[in-house]
């Protein structure tokens, strides 16, 4: 793996730069736009989410995020949790190859960071809660801090132990936090956490849920008030908690979270989960987008997870080949120190590439405001990171969905597919797979596509174009979506 990304890797091409393609997006100098709430973001707060990939939807086209593997205990059950089970190949909370010792995780982030210049935050999100045995964790935070200077710390936990550990976070420099909250009604809760260990007692049913929803709301109020940044993950979970999340989002909006973001469930029989082997399903994609637009206006919404593993490593939705967190590979990373200058050079490039980015937009500012039909689209586009259309449709492995409509153009989430082109062919299959997986999508920008899947795509009457290659996602969008709005209004007047 290179050392460090370069201008090629995340996108610049002479022709995207002299050619910027008109449109609005919902950008902000690099801070990021998160969907839904109404209240603008304070620039002290956007300079703090910056460079954080789940809290800025910027970042996420150019940071990379590393999960520490060191927090094996939890303190609740959650039937939609099954740590034993581990495949290399799969991308899900709680899952991880192995669990690092404190010496092992600093010496691994030493590596992964002398590697990777877009890495900007280390994070603790289990296998199990964090704060589970709190002072381990903190110990792989002190060490990490120590070590590598500069990166953002991050943790994730349930929050059941999370009021006494407040003042620790706060004095360690932790800046953000994640807290799982899945219900504030003990009576849903109690059908999601048959039990929490607390005060020395296994706890079961709603006295349980009761607890930890005091517990998580307690610890929430805490950070707010000690001025940390909270995301709130919620599991939409059909049937149980779908229709309570709305009470969810308010409670938790009411109480300052930065953000709220609704995740499906996963629920394969294989993983060995309660809801699993008992048959609950997940939300479809349009069941998830549904919800998330039905909270318009409430908290601030993350529309970008990619529910990560507990030893994930690098940009979302594409995780770098670091190689196996192990006691033995990070003791080789023990002379590795990461280069400062090199992760300087590589925030410039990005500030530049933002700036850039915003000028496209603002290029042609006010054409979608133009556009008099009150008509929207849904676009699939094939990235690889830097914000801009570059990767072959073949080599997909996932889209990421923007909405566009005369306001603007908004990510509203991504889909899941398996890569069309296997060894330079494409497997029928496949596409299939594919095609299902684009439902309720109208068009696909990509870098490339050949003439039997972008046929494919349109009996499925999904539109695919490489016109827009290498040029930034947003403008890029919007230009498709004017193009094609006003074709349709001069073959309505002709």
């Amino acid at each position: 793996m290179s050392r460090i990304i370069s201008l090629d890797a995340i996108g610049r091409t002479a022709s995207a730069r002299t050619r910027p393609r008109a449109g609005t997006a919902c950008t902000s100098a690099g801070g990021g736009c998160p969907s839904g709430g109404g209240d603008a973001i304070p620039p002290a707060v956007l300079d703090r989410i910056r460079e954080h990939p789940c809290y800025s939807e910027d970042a996420h086209h150019f940071f990379a995020r590393m999960h520490i593997a060191v927090a094996p205990a939890c303190n609740i059950q959650c039937n939609y949790c099954n740590r034993k089970y581990d495949c290399a190949n799969e991308s899900r909370p709680g899952v991880t190859s192995t669990v690092l010792s404190e010496e092992a995780a600093e010496a691994k982030v030493r590596g992964v960071a002398a590697r990777l210049p877009q890495l900007s935050v280390v994070g603790i999100a289990g296998p199990g809660d964090a704060l589970a045995d709190a002072a381990r964790s903190f110990r792989a935070f002190e060490r990490i801090a120590a070590a590598v200077p500069g990166l953002k710390l991050c943790l994730a936990t349930n929050g059941l132990a999370l009021p006494e550990n407040v003042a620790r976070i706060k004095a360690l420099g932790i800046d953000h936090v994640t807290i799982t909250i899945n219900a504030v009604d003990p009576e849903i809760g109690s059908r999601i956490h048959p039990w929490v260990a607390f005060g020395g007692r296994r706890l079961t049913g709603v006295e349980g849920a009761a607890v930890l929803i005091r517990q998580q709301l307690e610890g929430l109020e805490r950070l707010v008030a000690a001025d940390v940044l909270v995301k709130v993950n919620s599991v939409m979970i059909p049937g149980i908690n779908d229709g309570h999340l709305p009470a969810v989002n308010a409670a938790i909006k009411a109480r300052g979270a930065f953000l709220h973001n609704i995740m499906p469930l996963i629920s394969d029989p294989a993983h060995g989960t309660r809801f699993g082997l008992d048959g609950q399903r997940g939300p479809t994609p349009q069941e998830l987008k549904a919800m998330q637009d039905s909270l318009a206006g409430g908290a601030r919404l993350m529309r970008h997870c990619r529910q990560c593993r507990a030893d994930a490593v690098g940009m979302l939705g594409d995780d770098a080949d670091c190689g196996p967190q192990t006691d033995a590979v990070a003791a080789e990373d023990a002379t590795i120190r990461p280069d400062a200058e090199q992760r300087a050079r590589y925030r410039e490039v990005v500030a530049q590439e933002l700036a850039d980015r915003d000028a496209a937009s603002a290029a042609v500012a006010g054409a979608l405001e133009r556009i008099a039909a009150p008509v929207s689209m849904l676009v699939a586009v094939c990235t690889k990171g830097g914000g801009r259309i570059n990767r072959h449709f073949g080599h997909a492995s996932e889209f990421q969905l923007f909405e566009v409509d005369r306001a603007g153009v908004r990510l509203v989430g991504h889909r899941r597919a398996g890569r069309y082109c296997q060894g330079g062919f494409g497997e029928e299959d496949v596409l299939d797979q594919v095609i299902a997986a684009l439902d309720g999508v109208d068009a696909v920008l990509c870098a490339k596509i050949g003439s039997c899947p972008k046929d494919r795509l349109a009996e499925a009457g999904i539109a695919a174009s490489d016109d827009y290659a290498f040029q930034y996602i947003e403008p890029a969008v919007a230009a498709f979506f004017r193009d094609a709005v006003g074709a349709n209004d001069r073959a309505a007047t002709a």
